[in-house]
């Protein structure tokens, strides 16, 4: 899965949140500032180049929809991060997020009970 700029994830986290739209809606729920229309337009258009969306002929426009879920992308982001800086261990990932204070004890121990409950099932 090719990696997104940060422009083309903006827009990509409206799409999923809407399950599609046209640039305009798009564009209207972007935070500020907004980048001009033909921007937006040229970074939903790489998206579809990407195989991120597609876009369905409506009329004169076209709407676009996300083909690649959102669970999907964050998994292979974080597939990438854990392998190219963590040496494709979770285990350093979540080690490195302790040691940094970032995640609790309580945070550890939840964890460790959804782990041992996916196993159970």
């Amino acid at each position: 899965m090719e990696r997104l700029t940060q422009s083309e994830e903006d827009a990509m986290y409206v799409l999923w949140q809407s399950n599609g739209g046209f640039i305009k809606e798009v564009l209207e729920r972007l935070p500020e500032p907004r980048p001009p229309y033909t921007t937006l337009a040229s970074t939903v258009r790489n998206l579809e180049r990407k195989g991120y969306v597609r876009a369905e002929k409506l009329g004169n426009s076209f709407r676009f929809v996300p083909v690649v879920s959102a669970d999907d992308y964050q998994r292979s982001s974080l597939g990438t991060l854990v392998q190219q800086h963590f040496r494709n261990s979770y285990k350093d990932l979540v080690s490195f997020f302790a040691q940094d204070n970032k995640v609790s004890a309580a945070d550890l121990q939840e964890i460790i009970k959804l782990i041992e409950s996916k196993k159970a099932e």
